[in-house]
């Protein structure tokens, strides 16, 4: 029988929380970590990968280790983003639904930092920061760690560099008594020297396997393009998605702009994440995408950290990533909560040969997602060129009697007939045009 929450050691008014939340079994990374961590005897080192749960593996025995009694920062988290930080901060807000005396913060960069001081001059049992937030706040004397009992340093191997740049800094504000916790889905060598140089000698490494409750339902797919079709490719798959959410991530933000210009132009319902947008157009890009009102994201690796919608139908590598351990962290945001998702990976013919490294380094099996045929894209794009019609707003600065003119050019034609004309007009002007111009063809306003 599967082991229970109970079964753990995690007190009544958190499993209530969880059973509001419809969270019943615990992953395996919350079954070896949470009676470890409710011990408070030792460091550990939480190695799982995205998507099992690693929030509530150490949010849970932490908010039933804080003593409400003391009115001092017990617990600071330390995570690479702003939206990760902001999703830790609403986990352990809804698990701590039935504690109402635990006072939890988020103090993240990329926003004033005047209302932070402000809310930390408050009792507060717990903080999620930012490194670079957090040495802010430590420089200003605006923030009291001298009581802090536990580091969380979630999403390592994404903080290396400014750890190894601040963590000293950090560490010094912090008791000698203190215990870290560390959590990484990947173990890379300056994680290791991390561990050796701040971590104590004793500590305790746990580990999830690779086929977790939230990996287990990704379909891994690739398919091979020529880069003049690359984009063609592409918007016939997301319009064979339509209506479904999604994420398509790209290496830079110079192809993230340019992928989003290009979905805008096809009014596909979109919008682009990066690190130099201004953190008040990411947090609204975030929320459009987390209520439902636009389906597809398109992002660079960094700035989808935190990104936790249940519904993301599917992930596109539309750049293969650079390490194994980047692929692991995208197709992680779809099949969340056990339900079922695609990630599909583009590549370039001389890219083909990369996907037995990865099926051999991660352990997963690829297979080979049917390419569309000459005429499918040529129908998919025709079909796009009419969705842009459809979809644009009417010009109301336009000479009233050169509209004029304009209907009585085409007074004559029936609705049937004028589609016919237009029809035949596009597809006259795109018989001859190089397949690598979709986007520019397709301008209609």
């Amino acid at each position: 029988m599967s082991k229970q929450f109970s079964d753990l050691g995690i007190s009544t008014p958190i499993l209530n929380a969880l059973s509001d939340l419809k969270i019943v079994v615990p992953t395996e990374i919350q079954q070896k970590t949470i009676p470890l961590l409710l011990s408070n005897t030792t460091d550990l080192v939480g190695l799982a990968k995205t998507g099992t749960g690693k929030t509530a593996a150490f949010g849970l025995p932490l908010l039933q280790l804080i003593d409400t009694n003391l009115t001092v920062i017990q617990a600071v988290i330390l995570v690479p983003t702003r939206e990760l930080g902001q999703q830790i901060f609403r986990n352990l807000e809804s698990f701590a639904k039935y504690l109402p005396e635990v006072s939890i913060a988020a103090t993240c960069g990329g926003i004033p930092i005047k209302p932070q001081i402000e809310r930390l001059a408050l009792p507060t049992h717990i903080v999620v920061a930012t490194p670079g937030r957090l040495i802010d706040l430590i420089q200003r004397k605006a923030i009291n760690l001298k009581e802090t009992k536990f580091l969380v340093l979630d999403e390592a191997d994404e903080m290396v560099t400014i750890l190894k740049e601040g963590l000293d800094e950090i560490i010094a504000e912090l008791p000698s008594s203190h215990k870290t916790f560390l959590f990484s889905a990947t173990m890379p060598g300056t994680i290791k020297q991390l561990i050796q140089n701040y971590l104590n000698k004793n500590v305790v490494q746990v580990s999830a396997n690779m086929e977790t409750v939230g990996n287990q339902g990704i379909d891994h797919e690739y398919i091979v393009v020529d880069p003049i079709e690359k984009l063609d490719v592409l918007m016939h798959f997301l319009n064979s998605k339509e209506g479904e959410r999604g994420i398509i991530f790209c290496k830079t933000k110079a192809a993230v702009n340019k992928l989003a210009k290009n979905l805008a132009i096809n009014r596909f319902s979109s919008g682009a994440l990066h690190g130099s947008l201004s953190q008040g157009i990411r947090d609204r890009i975030m929320e459009q995408f987390r209520e439902g009102h636009i389906n597809i994201l398109v992002a660079t690796d960094l700035a989808a950290r935190g990104i936790d919608v249940k519904e993301i139908s599917y992930v596109v590598n539309y750049h293969l990533p650079d390490v194994y351990e980047t692929y692991v962290h995208r197709s992680g945001r779809t099949a969340r909560a056990g339900a079922k998702g695609l990630s599909l990976t583009v590549l370039q013919p001389e890219e083909e040969k990369e996907i037995s490294y990865f099926e051999k380094e991660l352990g997963i099996k690829f297979t080979k997602f049917k390419k569309p045929t000459v005429a499918s894209i040529e129908e998919n794009n025709t079909l796009l060129w009419a969705k842009q019609i459809f979809k644009t707003k009417p010009n109301h600065e336009v000479d009233v009697e050169l509209k004029n003119k304009i209907k009585t050019v085409f007074h004559h034609l029936t609705k049937d007939e004028l589609i016919e004309k237009l029809l035949a007009n596009y597809l006259l002007q795109n018989k001859n045009e190089p397949a690598e111009k979709p986007v520019k063809r397709q301008k209609m306003n």
